[in-house]
């Protein structure tokens, strides 16, 4: 098949050709959308689940839909890499300040957005300047040094002045934030109490996250209020009409088609990730010579994208882990179990439960393994245990 016409392209956050499976958050968020601009404010969104279900994408839809209904939009991804709560605080401020700048010049606003602009770049020169302060003009016409930021009084008088002004147009701020399980404890904390005092005041601010299964639990430690502040949604694999759908529809759309024992052969090996579906499709079209696709297609295409998720998709996370990590992962992968007892796991490396515990600890750190529930352990990347197994030992 032409190369050029691949409809497909497998990478994180690059949108499929047919986002499926999904109606039900973008439904939802459409109507948090529409409610805003009648000034009835729901919760802010969480999404969460597996790496590969497409919660990226499906974050990136729902920011750029509320752009288009004319909110104010920040997007940011949050990085376990960042050092320290100013770092994580600069991107944010740095993220909101092109939010302010491209929403006053979308809406003929710039002179009343000017003092927020203001105040944002009065904060993010502060942050810039550490510990030491800046002297700057604030937002509200007084000249002053701060050499110390009350980080969240700031940040929450923020959101109350863009607020204020995007009220009246029917409009809202919107913090979209991905991988935010990786965001440092403080700053957290401090989005978290200032949802919570946007929502009892009747502030148009909303704040939409993305992240792995351990999210919500993450957000409950940080304020025991956050169960109640979101609407959570799991983001898994695809129901297999609408994996058939993701795989089936940008393939004839562009003139090719498989056969119904080709499609199974995909959709197995794929078991609904959706990931796996760009990938596998991907493969099936370079391979693929007449229409429909055949089932010695399929199996070409199967070996084929398990050696590109062989090269990229899973040695970008085992690589990032040492030998007592690595010893630890195979230790899970070898129970056979999705979610083993993680005393189990400590058991077939040779080590108590207490002393396996702050390798378990830095792998949930680095978002390998999760807990579904206490003391049981599970990956959190779809086919780790089977990629684990490939390697030597």
């Amino acid at each position: 098949m032409r190369p050029e016409l691949n409809p497909f392209t497998p990478g994180s956050g690059l949108r499929p050709p047919a986002l499926e499976g999904r109606g039900k958050q973008i439904d939802d968020f459409d109507l948090l959308v529409a409610r805003s601009k009648r000034r009835q404010y729901d919760r802010g969104m969480m999404l969460s689940g597996l790496r590969g279900v497409g919660k990226t994408v499906l974050l990136n839809r729902l920011a750029e839909h509320a752009e288009s209904q004319g909110w104010m939009v920040a997007q940011m991804e949050a990085r376990a890499t960042d050092v320290g709560v100013t770092v994580s605080r600069r991107r944010l401020i740095g993220e909101l300040r092109r939010g302010v700048q491209r929403y006053s010049r979308r809406h003929d606003l710039q002179k009343k957005l000017q003092p927020v602009l203001e105040f944002v770049e009065r904060l993010h020169l502060t942050l810039a300047a550490g510990p030491g302060g800046v002297t700057v003009t604030a937002g509200r016409g007084a000249q002053s040094a701060m050499p110390t930021m009350d980080w969240e009084y700031e940040f929450e008088t923020l959101v109350e002045d863009i607020g204020a002004i995007l009220a009246k147009h029917g409009s809202a701020l919107g913090v979209f934030i991905d991988e935010l399980q990786d965001i440092d404890d403080a700053t957290l904390e401090s989005l978290l109490a200032v949802q919570h005092t946007a929502s009892q005041r009747g502030w148009p601010f909303f704040l939409v996250g993305a992240g792995l299964p351990n999210l919500p639990s993450r957000l409950a430690e940080c304020r025991s209020y956050a169960e109640r502040q979101f609407a959570f949604s799991t983001i898994g694999a695809l129901a297999p009409a609408d994996a058939s759908d993701a795989l089936t529809v940008p393939i004839r759309e562009v003139g090719g088609d498989l056969s119904g024992e080709a499609r199974e052969i995909l959709l197995h090996a794929a078991d609904g990730y959706p990931y796996f579906l760009q990938e596998y499709g991907k493969a099936v079209w370079a391979v693929a010579e007449t229409v429909p696709f055949s089932s010695e297609d399929a199996h070409q295409a199967v070996d084929m994208g398990n050696i590109e998720l062989d090269a990229g998709f899973y040695p970008s996370r085992w690589d990032r882990t040492n030998a007592s990590e690595q010893a630890y992962l195979r230790g899970l992968a070898d129970t056979g179990h999705d979610s083993p007892r993680s005393s189990d796991v400590a058991a077939r490396i040779g080590k108590t439960g207490s002393s396996a515990s702050p390798i378990r600890d830095s792998l949930i750190k680095k978002g390998l393994i999760w807990a579904p529930e206490y003391g049981r352990i599970a990956f959190t990347v779809p086919g780790m245990a089977a990629f684990i197994h490939r390697q030597p030992l």
